[in-house]
């Protein structure tokens, strides 16, 4: 049964049992709608630096998809190249370059509502990477992937320090299986 993807983004807390089967369903949705439209090609941009607990979401989730064995995907920002305020305009201008009718995924950590934490978020359009500590960075993404770590207050970056490596690790683990799972589920379909 196919349903029709979210136009809003949906939450999926991590904590809740069925958390992984809801993001899969969700994200092989919009695989199956808009990779037909990019030529079947994903870019995966992975937000983040392991300098910060918090901001580390997205070099984990890249560290754990770099053995991708897809020739129409490819994969920016793990632990040992993440990609950060400091390289995310080069590395928008490569993908331009050299990708330039893939569909592009943006994966990054974000602070939110106390209740939120703990929730993924999956929709369409880009993210405003740094927004939270005030950088001015350029949009990213036809579809995104977050992580609400932890709470948004005036002190962000300390927030973004003192977060549960436990929370990232666990949203990791699920962004990852999941991507996984839907990959393989659309390339087995399209054979």
């Amino acid at each position: 049964m196919n349903i029709e993807p979210s136009t809003t983004p949906i939450y999926i807390n991590i904590n809740e049992r069925n958390h992984l089967s809801i993001f899969c369903e969700q994200l092989s949705n919009y695989f199956l709608t808009y990779l037909p439209i990019h030529n079947h090609e994903l870019v995966i941009v992975c937000i983040g630096t392991d300098r910060a607990t918090g901001d580390s979401l997205g070099p984990l989730v890249g560290y754990k998809l770099q053995e991708l064995p897809y020739d129409k995907v490819t994969l920016y920002g793990t632990l040992d190249k993440p990609v950060h305020a400091k390289n995310l305009d080069d590395t928008l201008a490569h993908i331009l370059k050299h990708h330039p009718h893939a569909l592009i995924m943006a994966i990054d950590a974000c602070l939110g509502a106390v209740e939120n934490i703990g929730c993924l978020t999956l929709g369409e359009g880009s993210i405003k990477p740094g927004a939270g500590v005030k950088k001015e960075l350029p949009p990213v993404g036809h579809l995104h992937i977050t992580g609400i770590v932890n709470f948004s207050s005036l002190m962000n970056m300390m927030i973004l320090q003192n977060t549960r490596l436990s929370l990232v690790m666990k949203m990791a683990d699920t962004i990852s299986s999941g991507i996984k799972y839907c990959l393989w589920r659309y390339y087995k379909h399209l054979s």
